[in-house]
């Protein structure tokens, strides 16, 4: 006999299902608004209200923002009920305004905006309480509420980006990965046969709509890096002359090295005969053992073609990812199914750097290959474009709209994404030109000797 829970109607074990996606949904709208606060509260009204880069919002800015998308989609639209400021909804509008003109707006307060975004917060927290998470595709399994979930995981790492270009003593804290999570290397690169495999999802309940639908596509036979390309390596590439070397370079890529003048990673400064970074404020020797961070495309690219190697395409690295031979199936992670752990990962802004290259073996996909979830963003040799059967769901602002421009991909998350914004499948894409970001890269090649 099927049991049935009276106030959902639902069959017991649904039912039980149900409240465990509303302990998850609950948990996660707690983590990422603490992270907000950190962020926002870390530094002085000055601060929130600056723009610390042309590149980036105000601080200010992205907390009112995080608060007005979760208005509009689970107070209103999701729990029916009246605006609390529906007054904002154009100033708060990403697609209404660059991040250059952003300062020019007549923002909220930061005293304004932490009120505004705590009475939208209780007024979600009685919609979750209330709304059956069943019912319709907007709801089933809390996909709305993951769906804003990540959005203020996705902002908060902005946030942190900004605090990265922000000057002023150090105000972000944070202890640095254990040393006894690293281990030996072993081979430096990783074969993977050729073959079909499954990219995408059609299962992962809070899965955007650029990751679906799942779908069998073929991959011929590469290498790619055991880990991220290293501090260390990428000196020998600036040693070797690399950026004064056009042969390295694509066209577009030389000639925007040369408009910007790039001769190092940024934050990167020379002195004397050393490199040093600022991270967070905090200027260091640049540490030889850590994946290379803040480097764009182009200077990805270039350095892939001086080792002799290209960077990996999407289906590449998400095969080297997610395929297990053993089974033939796609897992979530390259560890398994089951979520990160610290044990697996470099997430959720617990360090406030990437771990050195060989960090995290237990973490590593059934191939072998390391650190491809957190660390470091990786670029890859891909444009932003739709899976076969795409649907822009629930709107198509998120991605529809960014198909076809000139972005490149970047995937496997940084040591400033959370857990609940990045998967296996998850997709992440920018101007091939952008270096702000947490970005790294690794390696690939044909399965031929390199030349």
């Amino acid at each position: 006999m099927t049991t049935t829970d009276q106030s959902s109607g639902l069959p017991g074990g649904a039912a039980t299902e149900v409240e465990r996606a509303r302990e998850r949904v609950a948990e996660a709208l707690l983590r990422s608004r603490a992270r907000s606060t950190l962020l926002t509260d870390a530094v002085d009204d000055d601060d929130l209200v600056r723009q610390h880069s042309k590149l980036m919002s105000p601080l200010v800015w992205d907390l009112a923002h995080i608060g007005n998308q979760e208005e509009l989609w689970l107070v209103r639209d999701v729990g029916g009920r009246e605006p609390v400021r529906s007054d904002i909804d154009e100033l708060y509008d990403a697609f209404q305004h660059s991040r250059a003109s952003r300062t020019e707006l007549p923002l909220l307060s930061p005293t304004e905006a932490r009120t505004y975004v705590a009475q939208v917060r209780d007024k979600v927290f009685d919609v979750l309480d209330r709304v059956p998470l069943h019912g319709s595709r907007l709801v089933d399994g809390g996909f709305a509420f993951g769906m804003i979930v990540q959005h203020e995981q996705q902002h908060d790492e902005t946030m942190l980006a900004t605090h990265q270009l922000r000057v002023g003593a150090p105000v972000l804290h944070a202890p640095d990965p254990d040393p006894a999570l690293v281990a030996p290397i072993g081979a430096r690169e990783v074969f993977v046969p050729a073959g079909e495999f499954t990219m995408g999802t059609s299962t992962e309940p809070w899965a955007l709509d650029n990751e679906r639908p799942a779908f069998q596509t073929h991959v011929d036979a590469f290498y790619i890096d055991t880990v991220p390309v290293s501090n260390g390596d990428y000196l020998a590439f600036i040693d070797a002359g690399g950026y004064d070397d056009p042969r390295w370079w694509s066209e577009v890529g030389w000639a925007y090295r040369q408009k910007a003048k790039l001769t190092a990673p940024r934050f990167w400064q020379r002195d004397g005969d050393r490199w040093l970074r600022t991270r967070f404020s905090v200027v260091e020797p640049v540490p030889v053992d850590e994946p290379v961070v803040h480097v764009c495309f182009h200077e990805a690219a270039a350095y892939a073609k001086w080792a002799g190697k290209r960077l990996p395409t999407e289906p590449e690295w998400e095969k080297a990812a997610r395929h297990d031979p053993a089974t033939g199936r796609s897992r979530r992670y390259p560890w398994g199914d089951e979520d990160p752990g610290v044990e697996h990962a470099n997430l959720g802004q617990r360090h406030l750097r990437p771990a050195p290259v060989g960090s995290y073996p237990k973490g590593a996909s059934p191939l072998g290959v390391r650190q491809l979830i957190g660390d470091v963003w990786e670029w890859l040799d891909s444009d932003f474009q739709p899976y076969p059967g795409f649907a822009a769901f629930p709107y198509r602002e998120y991605s529809e709209v960014f198909f076809g421009g000139d972005y490149k991909m970047l995937r496997g998350g940084s040591f400033g994404t959370d857990s609940a914004a990045v998967r296996g499948t998850f997709r992440n894409w920018d101007h091939p030109i952008r270096r702000q970001i947490f970005s790294g890269f690794r390696c690939a090649r044909d399965a031929r000797p390199a030349s």
